[in-house]
């Protein structure tokens, strides 16, 4: 062996490093699992370190341009959230109107499926607002810029957007909320009639 040659990693080094990284893997997969059906409290936690995201950046005065970057990627994850798996606008086997949600009692019901389910869309939020705070940490990304300009063009966009998805919502008539599971009222119990033996 030559001087110049490094020495190579015996396999029991090798095989524990990676074991960590499984471990470690597994630890934060197991606590993403435990977190998904806690949704109050996971955007509980988003909104946490969002407002301490911007109160790192007000205090330090600058970063606007990742603040911008950041809200449009949130804007762009809240339109997927809002927008079904399949556009009906993308379907061309249905009438002028478009397909519609079903209004009778013998058409097929197809459930609301969202593009982004809304744990994908917390992760991914959440993973946004902690890359953009890591950002404030390096001088590169304080670019100067106006920043009212970037305010007033975000609310533009915005609005815009937002108004064409509502428009989209109306016109093929669905809506991405809902309100936990149909409960339908029975027949009502005759009064006063008696019971059957």
């Amino acid at each position: 062996m030559s001087a110049e040659e490094p020495e190579p990693k015996s396999e029991s080094q090798t095989s524990g490093c990676w074991q960590s990284i499984k471990s470690c893997n597994m630890m934060y997969q197991h606590l993403l699992d435990r977190s998904t059906p806690h949704v109050a409290v996971r955007w509980a936690v988003w909104l946490l370190v969002t407002a301490l995201y911007f109160i790192r950046s007000f205090m330090l005065q600058g970063w606007h341009i990742v603040t911008y970057a950041l809200g449009i990627y949130l804007l762009n994850l809240f339109i997927a959230f809002l927008t079904p798996k399949i556009d009906p606008a993308q379907s061309f086997d249905y009438d002028d109107d478009g397909p519609t949600l079903p209004l009778h009692a013998n058409e097929e019901f197809r459930p609301f499926i969202r593009r982004l389910p809304e744990f994908k869309f917390w992760y991914s939020a959440l993973r946004a607002v902690l890359v953009a705070m890591v950002c404030t940490c390096f001088d590169a990304f304080n670019i100067p810029v106006f920043w009212p300009i970037l305010v007033m063009y975000f609310f533009i966009l915005f609005t815009l957007t937002m108004k064409k998805q509502i428009l989209h919502m109306i016109k093929y008539r669905y809506l991405p909320f809902t309100h936990g599971k149909t409960r339908y009222a029975g027949k009502p119990d005759a009064i006063g009639k008696p019971d059957d033996l």
